[in-house]
């Protein structure tokens, strides 16, 4: 999946009427100068007004998950989630992005359970596996200086990624 900013979504909206005519007339909007659907879809309805129910065709877009849009319509959840998106740092978009890669989470189902389970999967952001096995011994054992020398934090690493932990681009999750 690619990883999307929505804060910089647009959709060039045009209608079936003007397409069925043989004209690609239309305009980009960007949506964020929209609010929310109704202030969307009341922007596509001005721009459409020499028309008396335009039926609304989205021509192309950008910075769009597929599955929130397609020609026809545009998910309700999409500015739910954009709003979430756009209280988190950079880097942590960048992470929830990879765990909807992997989880295969579903964009349209409800923002609030999607947003409280990537933040209960999402650890940290860490090097490498062996940064963050060395975190967890720091936090949860107490280990002697001498015993600290000679622990194979490279093997436990192992074990906690074999074991309830994934690591990709820099970023851990726990396994739900």
């Amino acid at each position: 999946m690619e990883r999307y900013d929505l804060s910089e979504a647009r959709i060039y909206v045009g209608t079936y009427a003007k397409y069925n005519e043989g004209s690609l007339r239309g305009k980009w909007i960007d949506l964020s100068e929209c609010y929310d659907q109704d202030e969307f879809m009341e922007v596509c309805h001005e721009l459409h007004q020499d028309e008396e129910e335009p039926e609304l065709m989205f021509q192309d877009w950008e910075n769009i998950p597929e599955e929130l849009i397609d020609e026809g319509h545009l998910d309700s959840n999409f500015f739910e989630l954009r709003d979430e998106l756009e209280n988190l740092d950079g880097m942590n978009v960048s992470a929830f992005w990879i765990w909807v890669e992997n989880t295969g989470k579903d964009l349209t189902e409800s923002v609030y359970y999607l947003m409280r389970q990537f933040n209960s999967a999402f650890v940290g952001r860490y090097v490498n596996k062996e940064e963050f096995a060395r975190e967890i011994v720091s936090m949860e054992h107490e280990l002697s200086e001498f015993a600290e020398r000679y622990f194979d934090y490279d093997k436990y690493a192992d074990e906690l990624f074999d074991e309830g932990y994934w690591f990709e681009s820099g970023y851990v999750f726990r396994d739900e």
